[in-house]
């Protein structure tokens, strides 16, 4: 009686797999000048929340406490060059999770917004627009 040699590889190669980014450097669209209303940088001293931390989440795409329709309303935009909103709610992540999405206009919020043209981005509150 004979036996076959058994093989020990494989026959079938893994499937190549695609690196997920977890995080670029790169920002995604261009800031222009950076300004900023009295108002909101009186908010950020107030909660001491970093306006270069937020400005990296902004240009990063991370676009903060926005509804769906917004979110994907921003990714168009940077692809055609149309106006981009983030939405930060100064506060820290227990507060912002145990307040329901209609009561969060009350907390603390900051706007940035990069103008159409990316010759200008602007941080301020909502009362400031």
């Amino acid at each position: 009686m004979t036996t076959a040699p058994t093989s020990t590889t494989n026959a079938a190669a893994p499937a190549p797999t695609t690196p997920t980014i977890i995080y670029s450097n790169t920002a995604r669209f261009p800031l222009g000048q950076i300004v900023a209303t009295p108002g909101a940088l009186e908010l950020l001293q107030e909660t001491g929340f970093s306006a270069v931390a937020l400005i990296s989440r902004h240009v990063h795409g991370d676009w903060g406490d926005l509804c769906e329709e917004d979110r994907t309303e921003n990714e168009f935009a940077v692809t055609r060059r149309l106006r981009i909103l983030s939405c930060y709610r100064l506060v820290d992540a227990a507060r912002l999770a145990e307040t329901p999405t209609d009561k969060r206009s009350s907390l603390p919020t900051l706007w940035i917004i990069t103008e159409a043209d990316c010759s200008v981005t602007t941080l301020l509150r909502p009362s400031d627009y």
